[in-house]
C-alpha cells in the first residue's frame, strides 16, 4: 500500500531493547516496492516521493542504519532522463531531512524491463549527481541474485573476480554496505529477477562459498531474500550461508 502507519513509539522502544539485547547489527530496511522515483508519471511521482519520505522519518525513528532502495524504472523515457528524474525525486523527498546515522543505499537490479541499476556506470551516475544536490549519504547494496540475471558471472572464480574489480573501480567497495544473499532461478544474463535458496540455483553452492569468504566482501552483512514455502526454510538457507562461510577454503580458491 501506499500509506503505512507512523511508526508507534512503544515498538520502537521494543525494538531498541532487542536490538541491545541480541547485538542486532546493522538494521537495514527494504523501501516500500510501490516506490519509483524514476517515474515521470506525475501521479506515481507524487505518491513515490511522500512514500519515500515516509520511509525516511521512519527508518530514522526506529535507529535503522540503512534503507535500500531500487532505483526505479524509467519506462518511456531515456536511462539518462530517468537518472535525473530519480535523482530530483530524491532531492524533493530528503528536503529538510537529517538524520546522521541513516544511509540511504542504492540496490542493483535484474535489468528486466526499463528498470535503472543493472549497470555498475548507472549506479554510480546516480550516487554522484545525488551528492551534489542533496545531503544524504548514498551507498550500495549488492544483490547476488540480481547481479547473475543481469550479466556478471558471480557463479564461477574469474566471473567473481571481474564483478568485484569492477564494483571496485565504478562503486568502492568501502560504499558496499550490504549484501543481499540470493541465489537465481534464472541462467546468466537472463535479466530476470527470481530468487531461489542458496545452492539451488544458477550461481550455486561453491560459488556462495567464493563470495562469502572472499576477502573483501567477507565482513559485510548478508541478508537472505530466499523463499520460504516451509516453515523452517529461513533458517536452512541462514545454516547454509553459515557452513559455507566457515568451511575450509579450497587451494584453488586462494586468489580473491
Amino acid at each position: 500500500m501506499w500509506r503505512a502507519r507512523p511508526a508507534d513509539r512503544t515498538q520502537v522502544k521494543l525494538l531498541r531493547s532487542a536490538r541491545e539485547r541480541f547485538d542486532l547489527h546493522p538494521l537495514v530496511i527494504h523501501v516500500n516496492y510501490l516506490v519509483n522515483l524514476a517515474s515521470l508519471d506525475p501521479v506515481i511521482r507524487a505518491r513515490s516521493i511522500a512514500a519515500f519520505r515516509g520511509e525516511l522519518e521512519r527508518a530514522s525513528a526506529i535507529g535503522a542504519e540503512y534503507l535500500v532502495l531500487h532505483p526505479g524504472s524509467y519506462r518511456g523515457h531515456s536511462v539518462e532522463e530517468g537518472i535525473a528524474a530519480f535523482v530530483l525525486a530524491l532531492r524533493e523527498a530528503s528536503e529538510g531531512f537529517r538524520s546522521p546515522h541513516l544511509t540511504v543505499l542504492l540496490e542493483n537490479t535484474a535489468g528486466s524491463g526499463a528498470h535503472l541499476g543493472s549497470r555498475f556506470e548507472e549506479l554510480q551516475s546516480i550516487r554522484s549527481l545525488a551528492g551534489q544536490l542533496t545531503d544524504l549519504p548514498i551507498g550500495y547494496c549488492l544483490d547476488t541474485c540480481h547481479l547473475l540475471a543481469s550479466g556478471f558471472d558471480v557463479a564461477t572464480p574469474a566471473g567473481l573476480r571481474s564483478t568485484i574489480r569492477s564494483a571496485r573501480e565504478l562503486l568502492g567497495l568501502a560504499n558496499v554496505h550490504v549484501i543481499h544473499a540470493n541465489d537465481s532461478k534464472m541462467p546468466l544474463g537472463s535479466r530476470v529477477d527470481r530468487h531461489a535458496n542458496i545452492g539451488e540455483g544458477h550461481i550455486g553452492r561453491e560459488a556462495f562459498r567464493r563470495i562469502l569468504r572472499h576477502p573483501e566482501l567477507r565482513r559485510k552483512p548478508f541478508i537472505l531474500e530466499t523463499p520460504v514455502k516451509e516453515r523452517d526454510d529461513d533458517r536452512r538457507n541462514l545454516d547454509t550461508l553459515k557452513s559455507l562461510a566457515a568451511s575450509p577454503k579450497p587451494a584453488h580458491l586462494a586468489r580473491p
